[in-house]
């Protein structure tokens, strides 16, 4: 798991330069051609969090509504939805589970365009769509997925603004920004917070995260981190629905790890974070500046809040990584976790 992690940068260089981004820029163009009315991303796991990271940018950048399908709706109930004029998105590190592939099959057939993002360029998923991107992070040795889960966020980024800037491409500003997400994920991996935070927490018996806009998948994919390697109870709110009555269940005995960025997402958090101090709950900021309220940070990088995913995400990996083995547990090989997990 900790080479997984450090593979990370290396992994966005790589898709930012050379045949990666060309082939990301082609299916890019394509979907631009083809003007989707409406998006529906599908996904388990890690995968569903990157695909509503997806989603955010599918809203904000390009104005077209998204949904997020229930594979469940057509592989148990028999439902057929009626998915012609929109862009129907598998996303999965494996490209293997069965449920996946059949929501992409009968939106194919219902007359959507169907577009598979995975790391296994010839998994069942990827065949059984008309376009497909690999997201090039190559083999991943740990069970719980660390560095495709990022190569995902950072895909779907390239194929959202992509799309919005009409033929694939990137706007040079944009790219520039881009390229040095790999200095900016060394220098983050670099920091020793995580690793202190730890022992901290080695004997808590549950823990929240919460965050708001972006942040809400990297809070959901912090909680299953924790989970599937710590065994960990952690439960994710967005901050908005934290307010609405989980607020509650917060005290000095239950860690709460809030993600706060840059941008209209992490500024609504400076109330949550406040709120959570009221309480006299233990809460540490995942973010570039100090809040009030909070008794801890994990230092990231300040960058556009679309980019901060892939960066925040990062000492969090590294925080799941260094708590499982403070616990005595293996984070390589988490018991009941499969790389491949075949629902249908």
């Amino acid at each position: 798991m900790a080479a997984d992690i450090a593979e990370q940068p290396a992994g966005y260089a790589r898709l930012l330069e050379g045949e990666p981004a060309a082939a990301i820029a082609a299916v890019a163009s394509r979907v631009a051609e083809q003007r989707p009315k409406h998006v529906v991303f599908v996904g388990r796991g890690t995968s569903d969090h990157a695909a509503l990271y997806g989603a955010y940018l599918t809203e904000i950048r390009l104005g077209i509504p998204v949904g997020l399908a229930s594979p469940s709706a057509i592989t148990l109930y028999g439902a057929r939805p009626d998915l012609a004029g929109a862009l129907v998105v598998g996303v999965s590190q494996s490209g293997g589970s069965p449920d996946l592939t059949e929501v992409l099959k009968v939106a194919r057939e219902s007359g959507a365009l169907t577009l598979a993002v995975t790391n296994n360029p010839g998994s069942p998923l990827a065949q059984s769509a008309e376009l497909s991107v690999d997201v090039a992070a190559g083999h991943e040795r740990a069970v719980a997925a660390t560095k495709t889960y990022t190569a995902e966020l950072l895909t779907l980024l390239l194929l959202v603004e992509g799309v919005r800037n009409g033929d694939g491409t990137l706007p040079a500003d944009e790219r520039a920004a881009l390229e040095k997400l790999p200095q900016l994920a060394e220098d983050t991996l670099a920091e020793r917070g995580a690793e202190e935070l730890a022992q901290r927490y080695r004997f808590a018996s549950r823990m929240v995260t919460t965050g708001r806009g972006y942040a809400y998948p990297t809070a959901r994919e912090t909680a299953l981190k924790l989970m599937e390697t710590s065994y960990l109870p952690a439960l994710a709110f967005s901050g908005a629905d934290l307010l609405h009555g989980p607020l509650a269940m917060t005290d000095p005995d239950v860690p709460v790890l809030a993600v706060v960025g840059s941008g209209p997402g992490g500024g609504s958090m400076a109330d949550v974070v406040s709120r959570l101090g009221e309480r006299r709950a233990d809460v540490v900021t995942i973010g570039a500046h100090d809040i009030a309220g909070a008794s801890g940070r994990l230092a990231v990088p300040e960058v556009d809040e679309r980019y901060a995913p892939l960066l925040d995400i990062l000492p969090l990996q590294k925080l799941a990584l260094s708590l499982a083995l403070a616990r005595g547990e293996d984070p390589d090989a988490p018991r009941g976790l499969k790389k491949v997990t075949a629902t249908l």
